[in-house]
């Protein structure tokens, strides 16, 4: 269990004693940025796959977040969130924007050239072509559950082409807990 506090309301004159080194529980840069990748993923409205995606630069700044869902302007209560329907109009497939997709979309800066995504879900083969076009140089995803499925090893033939490095996370806590 990892425990961190976004906000301490407690006064410095509280403290009988002052600590006599720095705190050793902070988290790794690594950690952090997949938690805001994880963090931004509970903005979704999916109700079957959540996924947030988070994109830093070389100086281990954010500059790009973003999760699945509609595209602006299109209601998250009049399209359909089905995964399955006899008519591919009524499932969310044809709709939805992937984290990956609009983490670039958001970025606050000029470009996303070189930087590293943080993402809770392996990229598909359409995010995996904006992913290069950006020139993202690395992916670092949680979870590879869809490896087996065609839109990953596409997404994988791609990235080995064209020099993108991904890499699992694998997480040293089992959880990370916000205190507010």
């Amino acid at each position: 269990l990892h425990d961190t506090k976004l906000h301490d309301t407690k006064m410095a004159s509280d403290s009988p004693a002052r600590p006599s080194g720095k705190r050793q529980d902070t988290l790794d840069w690594a950690e952090c940025f997949m938690a805001m990748a994880f963090l931004a993923a509970k903005r979704s409205k999916d109700p079957s796959t959540q996924v947030g995606a988070c994109i830093v630069n070389e100086d281990n700044r954010i500059v790009g977040i973003g999760y699945n869902g509609f595209p602006k302007g299109c209601s998250d209560d009049e399209f359909p969130w089905s995964k399955t329907s006899d008519n591919p109009l009524e499932t969310k497939y044809l709709y939805v924007c992937h984290a990956e997709v609009n983490a670039i979309l958001n970025k606050n800066s000029t470009d996303v050239r070189n930087c590293t995504m943080y993402v809770a879900l392996f990229p598909c083969n359409e995010c995996a072509k904006i992913i290069i076009q950006s020139a993202i140089r690395e992916v670092v995803y949680m979870s590879d559950k869809h490896a087996h499925k065609e839109h990953t090893i596409a997404a994988k033939r791609m990235f080995d082409a064209a020099g993108v490095r991904y890499t699992q996370y694998k997480p040293p806590h089992k959880q990370i807990v916000i205190d507010f």
